[in-house]
């Protein structure tokens, strides 16, 4: 996040802001755990110590845990925590994680079969039939094992795979010459077969087929852009109100409370059509519509117009809103 505040740190995109970092559920859309941080923090700081405390936050009624992540993840402490299992109550956890493209895994990608690359499908619902469509992608299994896991015969063994994208753009002159050499440049560009892909890179420690786990990892979040855009706009996580960083932090904090209470709101009380609706459509339908507040007696009442749009949608609601304090009664 930007900030022009006194206190705040330049980050890895050359201006000053903060950083923080967050712990998406995404079958109940909402954030387990965030950390806020100055901007020059990185990313991948201290990933193994955030995991874990995320994963005590979770409620007791949890019993399977999957991760994904960027390639911020990419930390091997975390990979061989998650792998050996060595939560207590959770024990072996799986995952798949972006993985950076160095040199070394781009001389495994050259080594790679053309015959051995697969087409990724993307799956969508047309008419209530599923449809596969190519993405114009590939991905091939790679024999390739990082310095970091090859020093002893002890080391964690995990699957790595490769995806490549066309790059249709038109070579610069001179580009050609540079073939014998690109693999050692530190860009996510090779040239195969006189094609040019983008390369990216994926390990994990799952047994699905290539592509499903492809298609999985790019799920997480529930697409993260959208959700750090709602933070940081809809919820006003990104208009930090101090130039001090605690109360800063508390500000994100309060936000990330808004954000988890409106999506319980809209998975629980509203209907489902409502579930990815943007925060600013819940203003516009519920929170902002014109009526009179009446106190009579000790009752509290809302009057709208007779035959209003939001009327019906107020009322069952309330009507769920009823149904779930006898869940919340002691005894019930």
């Amino acid at each position: 996040m930007e900030s022009s505040k006194e206190e705040a740190y330049y980050s890895y995109k050359k201006v000053k802001g903060y950083q923080p970092l967050n712990a998406w559920w995404w079958e109940h859309n909402y954030a387990v755990y965030s950390e806020f941080r100055d901007g020059n923090v990185l990313a991948g700081y201290e990933q193994k110590r955030v995991f874990e405390e995320t994963l005590f936050c979770l409620p007791q009624d949890v019993k399977k845990v999957y991760l994904r992540s960027d390639t911020a993840g990419y930390q091997h402490e975390l990979l061989k925590y998650c792998e050996k299992g060595e939560n207590r109550r959770f024990g072996r956890i799986e995952f798949a994680i972006g993985c950076d493209v160095v040199p070394e895994l781009k001389k495994a990608v050259y080594e790679v079969k053309e015959s051995d690359w697969e087409p990724i499908y993307q799956e969508l619902e047309i008419n209530g039939k599923v449809k596969r469509i190519e993405t114009g992608h590939e991905w091939a299994e790679l024999c390739y094992v990082p310095h970091e896991i090859s020093r002893s015969k002890r080391g964690q063994e995990y699957r790595y795979l490769a995806i490549r994208e066309v790059l249709h753009d038109r070579e610069l002159p001179g580009a050609e010459m540079e073939t014998l050499i690109e693999q050692l440049l530190p860009f996510p560009n090779i040239k195969l077969n006189n094609k040019r892909y983008k390369l990216f890179g994926l390990v994990t420690n799952l047994d699905w087929e290539g592509g499903k786990i492809i298609q999985w990892h790019r799920k997480r979040c529930g697409y993260s852009e959208h959700v750090h855009s709602e933070m940081k706009e809809e919820f006003c996580g990104g208009q930090l109100p101090s130039g001090k960083f605690g109360s800063n932090a508390a500000w994100w904090w309060m936000m990330l409370l808004s954000l988890n209470l409106t999506s319980i709101l809209k998975s629980i009380v509203l209907p489902k059509s409502w579930k990815t609706r943007r925060m600013k459509i819940v203003r516009y339908r519920i929170i902002h519509l014109a009526g009179r507040v009446i106190k009579k007696g000790r009752e509290l009442i809302i009057r709208l117009s007779k035959g209003h749009p939001g009327l019906e949608l107020l009322i069952s609601a309330r009507q769920r809103i009823s149904s779930l304090c006898r869940y919340c009664a002691p005894g019930g």
